[in-house]
Formats: C-alpha cells, sequence, structure tokens
C-alpha cells in the first residue's frame, strides 16, 4: 500500500503529462513555440515527415517513417541542425537532410538521404 501512494506521488509529481496521444510539456512564462512541419522524399528508403518544434532553448523534431515514430532532441553540430534519439542521428541542412542509424557504426553512411518536398 505504501510503495503504491508513493508511486502515485511520483506520477503526480512529473510535469510532462502524458494524455492520450499527445504530450504536454510546461514551458516558462512568455515563450510561445513554433512547430514548423515538413515531407521528406527520401529515395528508395521511402517518405519521412517532420515536425521541428522550437521553444527557445529547446528544440526538438519528430519523424516519421515506415513504421517507426521518434522524438529527438537538438544536439550539438558544425553545420545545419542535428537532432539525436535514441539509436538514430536526422541531421539537416537546408532542404537536404541524413538518416543515420548508430547501431551501423559511427562512421557508417546515412540509412536515408532525403530532400524536402515543396510545400
Amino acid at each position: 500500500m505504501m510503495k503504491a501512494a508513493i508511486l502515485a506521488l511520483a506520477v503526480l509529481a512529473v510535469p510532462v503529462a502524458a494524455q492520450a496521444d499527445n504530450i504536454v510539456i510546461p514551458l516558462p512564462g512568455g515563450v510561445k513555440p513554433e512547430t514548423i512541419k515538413a515531407a521528406y522524399d527520401c529515395g528508395t528508403f521511402g517518405p519521412v515527415t517532420a515536425s521541428y518544434i522550437n521553444a527557445p532553448p529547446v528544440s526538438l523534431a519528430t519523424l516519421a517513417f515506415k513504421d517507426q515514430f521518434l522524438v529527438l532532441s537538438n544536439v550539438l553540430s558544425g553545420s545545419g541542425a542535428r537532432y539525436a534519439g535514441g539509436p538514430y542521428i536526422w541531421w539537416s541542412k537546408g532542404r537536404g537532410a541524413d538518416l543515420y542509424d548508430l547501431t551501423q557504426g559511427e562512421n557508417a553512411p546515412p540509412i536515408a538521404s532525403c530532400t524536402q518536398k515543396p510545400a
């Protein structure tokens, strides 16, 4: 009984709430998120849809491809925008983007090279 009460309190204390198919992240006062949606043609890999969610200082991306849905966080990049989540790296620059699977090795080529479709 005590463990259940502690677990219930811990769940209530988490600032990120998930409801059905949504994730709600409280933002500091005055921060207005901006979402940019993009569709990519990735050749034989198939299509990738991306949503870029910017709420400074945090930037996230969601990717949907094949039967996968990923949430990635912006990480340090020499150029372009680089996002990491699980074993994947999504690196976009201009209208191009590459998807890397780190389980294939750090120096492996991208599993998909993509071009953003016109809006």
